[in-house]
């Protein structure tokens, strides 16, 4: 998700808006006259159901009820947030928490993964991209809402559940036991390999375009205070985060230029992002890594970098969310998520539905289940409701990475016996060598992702 929070007084201005809503029927002639019939409808709706219903019900119930529907009428990604699921909103972009580490969405009523937080016990569980979540301690997780089933999953660190996978590609259901733990918001690690350094960003929360720029400083270490050869941007998995952070990022690479425009209903919501000079990577070839867990501002990031020709992106075609939301303040403790406008490129190009396609389409083949997730992978387009790229997409795009590469032929045994666990990490860190001995060798490569 690519998530920005109203500024204070926009917010005051829709909560004063609120306020001043006339409750009763007549106080509808204030709306205008358009839309007054609907209210009506809507008035005498919940005066039925309050009288005539077969259980007594709540006005709490029946007005969220009525914002729950309104909301989901519109998009996925629009919803309200009360008091838990606003703290939870913004714990995953500032905080910590007790849970498994998991980043999920509602197909058709069950509960899909989008993605595994790296490093967290859900990710150490073996739990993958495009596993669906059944049984909840045995109860059957279907037909709530996608906050109650967040909700049932977190819990106090320390404790345990039982959770049961169905996993396309396998015949029978199996069992994970997970340990729910402290989720502290890492989402950035590096490592050295040879004289390539990789990051990994995990997650879009907050302060991550710092923490990128420590990483390199961390690698430049490790190597004795050299530039390295290589780098390799790691963010496969990432379900994006805070739309300044993936602009953060971006300008940490790029010298000048658009990062990423987004333009909405109004001309307040139209903005545009430019890069500051100064690339930290001094002009060496970066690979992208990402896969269909990539979401949102992890896409803004590879997008720009891919327009800029200052990245090699490589790995799966993206999940393809391409909108902005806006988290504005209702009162004390609710709030709209609601989706604000839709973001674009440096080129022009939305990535809603689509998503980023590789340069370099690298199936992950350490992965045994990966070629039978890949064909129900989950991605924005599948979502009911969604949002439409206003420029047209043929489905033959959307699943042209369905069809298997001859050149990838490798099987999940060979490459155990060759040592290699992450077969994509492996491949770009081999492209980035051999673009370092074509550059002594004077070879032009034409893909190096040097800048151009």
């Amino acid at each position: 998700m690519a998530i920005r929070f109203a500024p204070l007084l926009r917010s005051a201005a829709l909560v004063t808006a609120l306020a001043m809503l006339p409750a009763t029927t007549a106080g509808l002639a204030a709306v205008d006259g358009r839309s007054a019939p609907e209210f009506g409808k809507l008035m005498l709706v919940y005066q039925r159901v309050k009288a005539y219903y077969v259980d007594d019900v709540t006005d709490d119930q029946l007005i969220r009820g009525a914002i729950d529907g309104m909301l989901a009428s519109l998009d996925p990604h629009s919803s309200y947030l009360d008091g838990t699921a606003a703290e939870n909103l913004r714990t995953q972009t500032e905080g910590s928490y007790g849970g498994l580490g998991l980043s999920v969405t509602m197909e058709d009523g069950v509960v899909k993964i989008i993605a595994p937080t790296k490093g967290t016990p859900a990710d150490n569980a073996g739990l993958k991209a495009g596993d669906y979540i059944t049984h909840l301690n045995g109860k059957l997780l279907y037909g709530g809402t996608l906050d109650e089933a967040v909700e049932q999953m977190r819990g106090r660190p320390g404790t345990a559940v039982d959770l049961t996978i169905y996993r396309p590609g396998r015949e029978e259901p199996f069992d994970v036991n997970v340990e729910r733990a402290i989720i502290d918001l890492k989402p950035v690690e590096y490592s050295v390999d040879g004289k390539i350094g990789i990051i990994t960003v995990s997650s879009f929360s907050a302060h991550v375009g710092r923490e990128v720029q420590k990483a390199m400083a961390g690698i430049r270490s490790d190597l004795g205070g050299s530039m390295p050869e290589g780098l390799v941007l790691d963010m496969r998995s990432n379900p994006g985060g805070l739309l300044d952070e993936a602009v953060a990022m971006s300008d940490l690479f790029l010298e000048r230029g658009q990062i990423v425009s987004q333009r909405g209903r109004f001309a307040r919501d139209n903005e545009s992002y430019s890069a500051r000079p100064g690339d930290i990577a001094k002009g060496v070839p970066i690979v992208v890594l990402i896969d269909a867990g990539t979401a949102s501002a992890s896409e803004i990031v590879a997008g720009a970098l891919q327009d800029h020709h200052r990245g090699l992106v490589m790995g799966e075609r993206s999940f393809g969310k391409g909108s902005v939301q806006t988290v504005v303040q209702i009162s004390a403790d609710s709030a709209l998520k609601l989706t604000t406008a839709r973001y674009f490129t440096p080129s022009g190009r939305s990535v809603q539905e689509g998503g980023i396609e590789p340069d370099i389409k690298v199936p992950q083949m350490s992965d045994p289940d990966a070629r039978a997730r890949a064909k129900n992978a989950i991605r924005e387009s599948d979502l009911r409701g969604h949002l439409i790229n206003e420029i047209s997409l043929e489905d033959a795009e959307l699943e042209e990475d369905a069809t298997q590469d001859p050149r990838f032929n490798v099987t999940p045994e060979e490459l155990e016996a060759q040592g290699i666990e992450d077969f994509q990490l492996d491949y770009a860190l081999k492209t980035l060598r051999n673009t370092r001995l074509a550059r002594l060798s004077g070879t032009n490569t034409g893909g190096s992702g040097k800048a151009q």
